[in-house]
């Protein structure tokens, strides 16, 4: 679903989306309100959510579908990459973002991507948004202890936090002095332990948990 309300632009994410022959757009909004009420009824598997709208924003717009068809995987677009909204809009359960400017093939990939669950964000932006967690956290003043039913070992706790710190495999396997495969195999125990489906999930996990 195309949620945007410059129908110039939703006409132009139509005409990408659609030479795609496993794309389907089921329904457009062009405000938050909209959106939220079409979600409820045609369920779609990810909406390209704008955050800047008239009648409800992207960020409102998000809480809500997330509320009422939990299912869907909301992925938002702005226009600048520093748009604090974005964080907002993360919070409220949005998977990741878009930047308006991206390429056909980068929107493609990321549509794809957000349908299976993963985060549709760079690794440097991870960082950015750990930070903004932080101080989401420290400003409320909440840190939830958990504990792990299968504890990570020292190793894959140095890949966690390197992982939350922005660091590509190979840039921790180059920190760690460990080969990008192993950074992998630790990575994929990460995600088992922590229940996470990609990077970011597991980074925000940890940081819930106290454990980075």
């Amino acid at each position: 679903m195309l949620v945007d309300d410059q129908s110039l632009f939703r006409e132009a994410l139509r005409t990408l989306l659609t030479l795609q022959p496993d794309f389907e757009i089921v329904a457009e909004a062009e405000n938050g309100e909209r959106a939220v009420a079409l979600a409820k009824g045609h369920k779609p598997d990810v909406i390209l959510m704008d955050l800047r709208m008239p009648v409800m924003g992207g960020v409102e717009a998000t809480r809500r579908v997330m509320a009422a068809v939990p299912a869907t995987k909301v992925v938002v677009l702005t226009t600048f990459e520093e748009d604090e909204e974005i964080f907002e809009a993360m919070r409220a359960g949005a998977l990741g973002y878009l930047l308006k400017a991206c390429s056909a093939d980068k929107l493609n990939e990321s549509v794809r991507a957000a349908a299976k669950g993963a985060s549709v964000l760079e690794p440097t932006v991870t960082a950015r948004l750990m930070a903004e967690v932080n101080r989401f956290s420290a400003r409320e003043g909440k840190k939830v202890s958990q504990t792990l039913a299968d504890p990570l070992s020292e190793r894959e706790l140095g890949v966690l936090k390197l992982l939350a710190a922005g660091c590509s495999n190979k840039e921790i396997g180059s920190r760690l002095n460990i080969t990008e495969g192993t950074v992998k195999n630790h990575m994929t125990n990460v995600l088992g332990k922590l229940g996470a489906l990609d990077r970011t999930q597991a980074a925000l996990r940890a940081r819930e948990m106290g454990l980075i």
